[in-house]
């Protein structure tokens, strides 16, 4: 192959290379500067020792396939906005609900909280610790490792504010297997995508997937 020939295909290559970065609107330019290209390649070879047939099929081909390849990324990229926001318009619907998820409870001071306590299936003991807003512990209590649901009022001792209730789980032994946060219903303030995923803002200010919030219902 010539020297014109090398140098035009060479230039291909970083007019390609180039162009990798636009956005879809350019894709028309870019293939203009390619036929450019290409007749200056046809017009300047050797007459003796052409290019094969076959090598443009391949350029053409080759340019096609970047083409082809841009305008699926921008079908993919509107695709996942479309579905981002028919989501978020979907999920819009939990404001002002009550979600069931393992986040801490805005307790009132008078309503009552229903604990759903998850005990390590191996556990031979286990204990309800309640902490405060600062983390400290206001109330520890065992708890029956079959445990299903706990009405927890908060006594006189506890004002209103954020609670977290926390499962420890033990074994026979004494040794703890586990600890985990117990499920509660809150209210649902705000619903939110961020970096592609629906995620719930509770009543308390703590954020967690749509996936983890595992029941809806009225406010009670």
């Amino acid at each position: 192959m010539t020297d014109s020939v090398t140098a035009a295909t060479a230039a291909t290559k970083t007019a390609s290379a180039s162009s990798s970065g636009n956005s879809k609107a350019l894709i028309s330019s870019d293939f203009e500067t390619f036929l450019r290209m290409l007749t200056t390649q046809l017009a300047n070879q050797d007459p003796l020792n052409p290019m094969e047939s076959s090598d443009y099929a391949l350029q053409i081909a080759t340019f096609s396939g970047v083409e082809q390849q841009v305008q699926t990324n921008e079908l993919l990229k509107a695709l996942s906005a479309n579905l981002g926001g028919g989501g978020l318009s979907q999920y819009g619907s939990w404001v002002g609900m009550e979600g069931q998820a393992a986040v801490p409870a805005n307790y009132d001071g008078v309503t009552p909280v229903t604990v759903f306590p998850e005990v390590d299936k191996d556990a031979s003991t286990a204990k309800l610790v309640v902490r405060d807003d600062t983390g400290a512990i206001v109330q520890s209590e065992p708890i029956p490792p079959d445990t299903k649901t706990i009405l927890w009022s908060g006594g006189e001792d506890h004002e209103a504010g954020l609670y977290d209730f926390i499962v420890e789980s033990y074994a026979e032994d004494g040794s703890k297997l586990s600890e985990a946060q117990a499920r509660i219903y809150a209210q649902i303030a705000e619903v939110r995508t961020e970096e592609g995923e629906i995620s719930i803002v509770f009543d308390s200010g703590t954020i967690v997937k749509a996936t983890e919030v595992s029941a809806l219902r009225d406010p009670v």
